[in-house]
């Protein structure tokens, strides 16, 4: 009986080959295994080749790759013949296989990695051992998580694996070998200029994700939850750190991770507050205290059993701010000891630290019947020194600032998606309505009496002059949005009537 150990991750290695030894199992191994378990670990173990009689070549490319490996491990210990053939050609079953694979992930995560670095990090041995040995799980016993050595290695010494045991363990282990072939597949297929691209988008997407976490139940206690997670270090709102507070639920992620969106696009130092996947406040000020009190102004009724997100440290003057106020969750990139100490005495704040966004933005990706949508996020450099005046009247210079401000804001919430600004502070919104002239309504009717001298933006064009009428009536100075409406000399028009300036962007940011 023998066990093959080889793995590019050496923790706990050496004590798990000592439990396998003790079981009775000859060591096999390859290269730097080898020599962490004969060097530090000072256990007897074999070579690979002088298993096989072939030496390591092409720079230790091949060196497992071999007929007495594999028929070692795929012969069906049940079948005479198998075993016959076996003993007649001097080849031992192989009974353990330890091995994880070359850090692929890691290396294209890299700043800088060359294609070249990449391709010699794509492990070939290493992920057909593990097929090899999980397709014959009821004789072969293979360990692919350095966290499963440590019972394993107990049961080997104890009473041995069960055939569930087994079975689990063959799982994660053809489960280890698709999740890294689809980062091959998705880092492959990303290249600018490879064929199988189409619009921009790979001709085939591979998808594989790990379960992070357990949630109590989905957006309705009937329905089943999980957080999941790409394989890799976490980061964005699947790496945020809970501090304080009650477990988190599948809607608390939802609505935490558009604020942090949301916050985390302004440059100055900015709080948004949201409900349902929507800011209904939001504010930049240069003091972070300052930047939440004005954004829970903007609707106060709404904030109650919101999320907070700062895309500043939150500092005492801000977290006793907060203080009156039933919040679901905040999450920040950072807290002073004195914010902490206050919020941590709301029992069921759920306080949340987000220190490392994705390397990349990724893909979009939406659910529908029988498939998924896929696009490009959302994400654009753009300039407000290249938006176009429409009307006759320019853009005052605070009224431009304002404007930038709610069309960012607009990128963030649901369409038809209408913003009400002022002072770099949201006044108002309408989110989700199927027709824009209802989103202006609810945004007049949020702000009330704030609305005059704010400005608007839309984050789509306006069909009708009719949007334009009302939102002149509601007090609105000046409005942003894409153009390109057939009837835009209508909407124009309606505008210079009223005396308000309106710039047009070009672009367009639907959020269904």
């Amino acid at each position: 009986m023998k066990a093959l150990l080889s793995v590019y991750d050496k923790t706990g290695i050496v004590e798990f080959a000592r439990q396998a030894a003790s079981a009775g199992l000859e060591l096999i191994s390859t290269g730097g295994t080898h020599r962490t378990l004969s060097e530090e670990g000072g256990l007897p173990v074999k070579q690979v080749a002088e298993v096989t009689g072939s030496p390591e070549i092409l720079e230790g490319r091949v060196k497992t790759l071999h007929p007495i490996i594999y028929a070692g491990l795929l012969a069906r210990r049940d079948s005479t013949e198998h075993m016959a053939e076996l003993k007649s050609q001097g080849i031992d079953t192989i009974d353990l296989v330890a091995v994880n694979l070359y850090p692929f992930v890691e290396t294209i995560s890299k700043p800088g990695v060359t294609l070249a670095d990449a391709l010699e990090n794509i492990d070939i041995g290493g992920p057909t051992m593990l097929r090899a040995a999980a397709k014959n799980f009821p004789s072969v016993a293979v360990v692919v998580d350095p966290a499963d050595y440590g019972w394993v290695g107990e049961k080997l010494t104890g009473d041995g694996l069960t055939i569930e045991d087994r079975r689990g363990l063959a799982a994660k282990a053809f489960d280890h070998v698709s999740t890294y072939d689809a980062a091959v597949t998705a880092y492959l297929l990303e290249k600018e200029g490879e064929e199988g691209q189409a619009n921009g988008l790979p001709q085939k997407l591979t998808i594989s994700l790990n379960k992070v976490a357990g949630l109590r139940y989905g957006e309705n206690p009937h329905q089943s939850g999980a957080l999941y997670a790409p394989s890799g270090e976490l980061a964005g709102m699947a790496g945020a750190r809970q501090l304080h507070g009650r477990e988190l639920s599948y809607n608390n992620l939802m609505d935490a991770d558009a604020a942090w969106r949301t916050a985390s696009d302004f440059a100055d130092a900015t709080v948004a507050v949201v409900k349902h996947n929507n800011a209904c406040g939001l504010a930049s000020r240069d003091d972070i205290a300052q930047a939440y009190l004005d954004a829970y102004e903007g609707d106060t009724v709404s904030a109650f059993g919101g999320i907070v997100a700062f895309n500043r440290p939150v500092t005492a003057a801000a977290a006793e701010a907060m203080e009156p106020v039933f919040y679901e969750v905040v999450i920040a990139p950072s807290y002073e000891p004195a914010a902490l100490e206050i919020l941590q005495k709301k029992r069921n704040l759920r306080i949340l630290v987000i220190d490392k966004q994705p390397e990349s933005a990724g893909y979009d990706l939406r659910p529908i019947s029988g498939g998924i949508l896929v696009q490009d996020p959302d994400v654009m450099p753009e300039d407000p020194a290249t938006w176009t005046t429409a009307t006759k009247r320019a853009p005052t210079d605070a009224e431009m600032k304002d404007l930038a401000f709610a069309w960012k804001a607009a990128k963030h919430i649901k369409s038809n998606a209408i913003v009400f600004a002022k002072g770099l502070a949201l006044m108002g919104m309408g989110a989700g309505q199927p027709n824009r002239v209802v989103s202006v309504h609810l945004s007049q009717r949020s702000a009330g009496d704030k609305a005059k001298g704010s400005v608007l933006a839309s984050d789509a064009f306006f069909p009708f002059a009719d949007n334009i009428e009302l939102a002149a009536e509601a007090g609105i100075t000046a409005i942003v949005q894409p153009g390109g409406s057939i009837r835009d000399d209508e909407v124009i028009a309606a505008a210079d009537n009223a005396g308000m300036a309106m710039v047009f962007t070009g672009v367009r940011h639907f959020r269904h």
